[in-house]
């Protein structure tokens, strides 16, 4: 039987597989390439191969021309980070922006609550690991939220009791930084997102640190995620994946969560290409061809989590299973991970019910980040439900959007050309750039905390008693430094 620390590290049949899997995916996405007659390009089918590359490559949001010179205008930056260095059309935006996305962790923040509460310390991990992973459900949209202006802001309160506040504290590389609160947890992110593009896909980087701490005992969490994968970005239909591992460390105790999420293994080559494929695996790795064969006709994979909540002597305590678009369950294991004699799989997380046939495949939740419901008293000028080009893009008129997304990076520009001329550096109202630098899987990252103002600021609104009530709707957009740039 394997050891614990063995199976801390090991990952079973799909990471293996994965693992050995790369030199073999890109030979064959070289003969999609051929087939294709594109340099650069894969295509790969998220339906289990029913359809080939060229097939698949007709298929997505895109008319026939808008792809052949979009494609031709990208292929420069294949291998670079174009996180903010490439001016996008509006077709393929939401109405959100980065910021909002990072509020959408806190749809099912009573899990942390439920953490908050809980005397069993591995129960504890299973809450919080669960809360972690609920949020991959909205976060498999493919459209792109717009890129934060430099000093915008996103409030939300009227949610499980939370005061939510991020802030777009640095452009140029684009970072935010968030903070979240009530009686149970405290949140608090810097984040700094690196891209890579590919092609016809991007692989997304979450450089970023992500701590918890559950305000009874103290105990603080931190929180690594796997990378994202964006597929079909020109050609075909895009789709989500995030293979690779999400690990959550109690920094208080060393207890841990480790789950593994299951790669999506579909390429879009036809039946004989696919067939050849699995009898060269099925040899190297010396598996049954059939085998290969189960594993590529099922598209449920693609969603499936599994793993151990870990004690700090790495022994596995509880195992976890589910679908990250589902569900997920706990049940208490031995020390070789299997589950305990007269124990049964309970449930500690499903998905709640989303909206039929909705045009940006948001959740309710989604929809209420952009409503002014969710706004406290006296929103701040700076917060995107503001933006004109995010709201022109709610309302379906596309030009409008268009042109206001340009309006606004062109004023952004000119600020950065004033604070050039002045000789002065932007500093964010609510976070504080500090001297600790941490290291994460992906990089270096500076570390932003929040400087309490905000609370300050909030506790005032909340205490005057004349406060008059404003049409926030028509609120004009303002997360600028400088209110005159006529000598810019």
């Amino acid at each position: 039987m394997p050891s614990p620390k063995k199976r801390l590290d090991n990952k079973g049949f799909f990471s293996t597989f994965s693992a050995g899997f790369t030199m073999f995916s890109n030979a064959m996405h070289r003969s999609v390439n051929g087939l294709l007659g594109y340099e650069n390009l894969e295509v790969i089918n998220p339906e289990g191969g029913k359809d080939d590359a060229e097939e698949e490559a007709q298929k997505g949001r895109w008319r026939q021309e808008d792809r052949d010179s979009y494609w031709k205008m990208m292929q420069k930056y294949i291998g670079a980070d174009v996180t903010s260095m490439v001016t996008l059309p509006v077709v393929i935006f939401e109405p959100m922006t980065m910021l909002q996305k990072m509020a959408e962790l806190m749809e099912y923040c009573y899990l942390l609550d439920q953490a908050d509460e809980c005397e069993d310390p591995y129960m504890r991990m299973v809450y919080s690991a669960s809360w972690a992973i609920s949020v991959y459900y909205a976060y498999q949209r493919t459209w792109k939220p717009f890129n934060p202006i430099l000093g915008e802001t996103y409030e939300m309160a009227n949610h499980h009791g939370i005061s939510f506040l991020a802030e777009q504290v640095s452009h140029h590389p684009p970072m935010s930084a968030g903070h979240c609160e009530n009686e149970h947890f405290a949140y608090d992110c810097t984040s700094k997102l690196k891209t890579k593009f590919l092609g016809n896909s991007v692989d997304v980087y979450p450089v970023g640190r992500t701590r918890v701490t559950l305000k009874k005992d103290g105990v603080v969490l931190e929180l690594v995620p796997p990378l994202t994968k964006v597929n079909n970005l020109i050609f075909g239909r895009t789709w989500v994946d995030s293979p690779g591992e999400m690990i959550m460390t109690n920094l208080t105790t060393g207890d841990k969560v480790v789950l593994y999420f299951q790669p999506c293994g579909w390429f879009g080559f036809g039946n004989s290409l696919a067939l050849s494929f699995f009898n060269v695996l099925s040899s190297l790795f010396l598996v049954h061809v059939g085998v290969l064969e189960l594993v590529f006709s099922c598209s449920a994979g693609r969603y499936e989590v599994d793993g151990y909540v870990y004690d700090a002597n790495e022994e596995p305590k509880i195992l976890m299973t589910g679908k990250w678009n589902e569900s997920m369950s706990y049940q208490p294991c031995d020390a070789d991970g299997e589950p305990l004699p007269g124990t049964e799989l309970k449930e500690a997380w499903r998905l709640a019910d989303t909206p039929k046939n909705d045009k940006f495949q948001y959740t309710h939740f989604a929809h209420k980040i952009n409503n002014f419901d969710t706004a406290p008293k006296k929103l701040l000028a700076s917060d995107s439900r503001l933006r004109p080009d995010r709201y022109s893009l709610e309302m379906g008129d596309l030009s409008k959007a268009g042109a206001e997304k340009s309006s606004l990076e062109e004023r952004q520009r000119a600020e950065k050309r004033s604070r050039e001329a002045h000789g002065t550096k932007f500093s964010p109202k609510w976070f504080d750039l500090t001297e600790e630098v941490t290291t994460t899987p992906w990089g270096e990252l500076e570390i932003y905390q929040f400087n309490g103002k905000y609370a300050e600021h909030r506790a005032a609104i909340d205490k005057a008693d004349d406060i008059e009530v404003e049409d926030v709707k028509n609120k004009e957009f303002n997360p600028w430094q400088y209110s005159d740039l006529s000598d810019v």
